[in-house]
């Protein structure tokens, strides 16, 4: 039976996307990827934590690597840990940890991702996911997110953003920023020397239709 349903896209790229539009691009258009010492970093804490298996304590199950899939949002992807809490009237509640390898982040981009996994357990589950936590390598703790309004209609945007970059299959152009030295594709991208060759480009073109 044949749907007009398009095919998922990677949890993953909502925070690629959160980051720079064009990086996203690259990865999930083009199908490139370059690793650096900070991508090899977090792939290796990814791994370390899907390897532990589950676990059962109590009041407390764990599962890893739990594959996550939302029909609402167009998303699919692996969660890193989920824990289950049981509750007073017997149901277990699910509580996401998304595990990162640096530190805590000044925008939103990896609570995003979360949030995401938080939707796609609900719709999954059909119980509400309120809070979940990022893990971060550099620091060694975890850090509380609650899922909230706010949140949730940010994810719901940027899974729409994402799905319309996919669709038009053009990747942006570079916007030169800080934050460029941080990225693998850093070297393909140059977005230093296209971000001004093409200001310049614009500027004569301005200057000669004065």
């Amino acid at each position: 039976m044949q749907t007009n349903e398009p095919d998922p896209l990677p949890i993953s790229a909502l925070q690629h996307l959160k980051f720079c539009p064009r990086q996203c691009a690259f990865i999930h258009l083009e199908r490139l990827w370059v690793e650096n010492r900070l991508t090899a970093e977090g792939r290796e804490l990814h791994d370390a934590a899907h390897e532990a298996g589950a676990e059962s304590r109590g009041d407390l199950r764990i599962a890893r690597a739990l594959p996550l899939r939302s029909h609402a949002l167009g998303l699919q992807g692996v969660a890193d840990i989920v824990e289950f809490h049981r509750e007073p009237d017997g149901r277990w509640r699910p509580f996401p940890v998304e595990y990162k390898r640096g530190k805590p982040k000044p925008d939103s981009s990896d609570a995003v991702q979360l949030c995401a996994q938080a939707l796609c357990l609900e719709e999954m589950l059909k119980i509400a996911v309120p809070e979940g936590a990022l893990f971060y390598g550099r620091t060694h703790r975890r850090l509380a997110v609650v899922v909230d309004e706010a949140l949730r209609a940010e994810t719901r945007r940027l899974a729409a953003e994402l799905h319309a970059l996919i669709a038009a299959r053009r990747t942006p152009p570079p916007v030169y920023a800080e934050r460029c030295h941080q990225c693998s594709f850093y070297e393909i991208c140059k977005p230093q020397a296209v971000t001004h060759s093409t200001s310049a480009y614009v500027a004569r073109l301005v200057e000669s239709q004065i």
